[in-house]
């Protein structure tokens, strides 16, 4: 059997799809896995071995169409929902399950605080979306392969670092999901150990904050390494710190204890760190989370207690 997955963004969730993958990949005998998403994200998976062929959105979608149905799928697992998708489900032609967004008891969880939510994970709904397929849960947790050119080795890192480190990813999509500059300094503070930070070229300039503020125990690798290298050093850290983004869900596929830090986002809409040891850092005595299901570039309120105010309350060994 033929089968097409399909998620086209971002970090986090292409990660959170892997268990599918596997699972259609190795539960099914016979089964040829293909995967669309979008160009930019294509290092997530390119090292995939459960994966047998990548196909990549770029500017046409019509163009995209016409090499997937010289495919002739079998089957189409839609992990995505939106759009673009559908018109590529009926282009195609096929058999298709969709995955379920709830995108109903996610609003009236923003806009009424009344939840609806299943208590679930959101993998263990993507899974769900194949169980048509007779696919099942192989507690496995997430994937995440690193090729070796992007190995970081130890003796890159200072000298202090190499017998332990902590990971901070200080970016987050939206300025809502990060702690702000302030707040990042006292967490550093509070974890008093080398602290590798973690993030893209538009975290650099806080990197630096930090690393002004407490020197020696700090190196900023913001911005310069890819995704890739920034998960090598995820896999080879002690502890895992991370706003709600792409990483923290990297650092549970090499099963590390993740400190997850929300913001405007809650654990319930189902994204926190799966099948791995966490700790959930929020301030849960306010009434205005979530405030998005998403983000925003600034607190609608105007005070952002939901970063500001949280607690850092934790001891690492």
């Amino acid at each position: 059997m033929k089968i097409l997955v399909v998620r086209f963004s971002s970090i986090g969730d292409i990660v959170l799809t892997t268990p599918v993958v596997r699972c259609l990949k190795t539960q099914m005998d016979g089964a040829e896995v293909h995967y669309v998403t979008k160009v930019q994200y294509q290092s997530i998976l390119q090292n995939n071995p459960y994966i047998d062929k990548l196909f990549f959105l770029g500017e046409s979608l019509s163009d995209l169409i016409q090499e997937l149905k010289k495919e002739k799928y079998d089957v189409v697992i839609d992990l995505h929902n939106n759009l673009r998708t559908r018109i590529i489900k009926w282009r195609l032609g096929v058999r298709s399950f969709s995955f379920n967004k709830l995108n109903i008891e996610k609003w009236l969880m923003v806009n009424f605080k009344i939840n609806h939510l299943p208590d679930k994970h959101i993998v263990d709904r993507y899974l769900e979306t194949a169980k048509s397929l007779g696919i099942k849960n192989d507690a496995l947790g997430l994937d995440y392969f690193i090729p070796d050119k992007d190995e970081v080795p130890f003796e890159w890192l200072p000298e202090s670092y190499r017998g332990g480190f902590v990971a901070y990813a200080i970016g987050g999509q939206h300025e809502t999901k990060k702690l702000p500059l302030k707040r990042m300094i006292e967490l550093c503070k509070k974890i008093n150990k080398p602290i590798v930070l973690l993030g893209g070229k538009e975290d650099f300039d806080n990197g630096e904050r930090v690393l002004i503020e407490l020197q020696n125990s700090i190196l900023n690798t913001c911005g310069k390494l890819n995704l890739n290298q920034s998960a090598s050093l995820l896999k080879k850290a002690s502890y895992v710190f991370s706003h709600d983004t792409g990483l923290m869900h990297i650092a549970a596929a090499f099963r590390k204890e993740v400190f997850s830090i929300w913001g405007n986002t809650i654990p319930a809409f189902g994204m926190y760190p799966y099948r791995t040891k966490y700790h959930s850092l929020e301030n849960t005595q306010i009434n205005c989370r979530p405030c998005s299901k998403i983000g925003f570039d600034k607190c609608p309120k105007g005070h952002f207690k939901c970063m500001n105010e949280i607690k850092f309350d934790f001891q690492l060994r």
